[in-house]
């Protein structure tokens, strides 16, 4: 007979995986509201919307949430018998590769293929897709550093409160949790572009943001599935990857002409003696 503790810790992870697959396409309908306002009568849109603050909140509850949940979490997946799956291994695998370096590599590609076709929108995706990357990814290292917490790996999933100020930085990798790192890349990818395509496409968020964020969502719970992270860990990787993406993409558009967008939507992929090179015009690209 199945016993009380494990089915207490499946119904946990249930919910989680429920959350997860719910918040693809409520980060959509939560996008929309926050994309700015027309701004050619001479408004410009608040930075910072009613919409951003409801997003903050519901990902502080959730992170808070799952403090108390992280080690059944853990120790269900640890004892789940997918871990011996082939598929949901190599599935897993690929989604974490697509997020770390894949995303990257990705925006890049855009970034690059978009100058050579001289097609601005996917020279905008790729270049914005990035930055929301790197931002993300920085508040993530100084957190991670700061906070210090252990792998599930390093405390056998049984001590989901092993915090120690700066060890992060001391100690590496095998101390730096929180946030997930992974899952700030997906979410920095999904939210920018979702909020890049519905500017072209107001009514294409919907549809474009459940596959994006229904992605990001199968990168947090490889995160679980493969013993890197707590619960709380991914759903403030989340929360930090989705405001990344959300607000590099309202700053440029607000603000057009800074200088990244001066400087690398005004150059051009053209053919060198050594393959190619970038070249820069003095009328910007858009």
């Amino acid at each position: 007979m199945t016993s009380t503790p494990y089915r207490t810790r499946a119904r946990s992870t249930r919910r989680l995986l429920l959350a997860l697959v719910l918040l693809a396409p409520a980060m959509s309908d939560a996008q929309d509201s926050t994309a700015p306002a027309d701004t050619a009568g001479g408004t410009r849109a608040r930075f910072f919307t009613r919409g951003d603050a409801q997003l903050a909140t519901l990902f502080a509850v959730g992170t808070i949430a799952m403090f108390p949940l992280d080690r059944r979490i853990a120790l269900d997946m640890n004892g789940s018998s997918l871990r011996s799956n082939g598929f949901v291994k190599h599935a897993a695998d690929a989604f974490r590769v697509t997020a770390v370096p894949g995303s990257t590599l990705i925006g890049g590609g855009l970034y690059v293929v978009g100058r050579v076709a001289h097609d601005s929108r996917m020279a905008e995706l790729g270049l914005h897709g990035t930055e929301a990357l790197l931002v993300g990814q920085a508040i993530g290292s100084l957190t991670k550093g700061v906070l210090g917490r252990a792998r599930p790996y390093m405390v056998a999933d049984s001590n989901a409160h092993d915090f120690e100020f700066l060890r992060g930085f001391r100690k590496g990798n095998d101390y730096s949790s929180l946030p997930s790192g992974h899952t700030i890349a997906a979410f920095a990818a999904a939210s920018a572009v979702t909020a890049e395509t519905s500017r072209w496409w107001p009514q294409s968020g919907l549809y474009v943001g459940t596959v994006m964020y229904g992605g990001a969502a199968m990168v947090a719970l490889e995160r679980l599935y493969n013993d890197k992270h707590w619960a709380s860990d991914v759903v403030l990787g989340a929360a930090i990857g989705t405001f990344s993406g959300l607000k590099v993409v309202k700053f440029n558009h607000e603000h057009p002409r800074n200088r990244v967008d001066r400087i690398f939507l005004s150059a051009s992929v053209i053919p060198s003696p050594n393959g190619a090179m970038l070249a820069w015009s003095l009328t910007p690209a858009w």
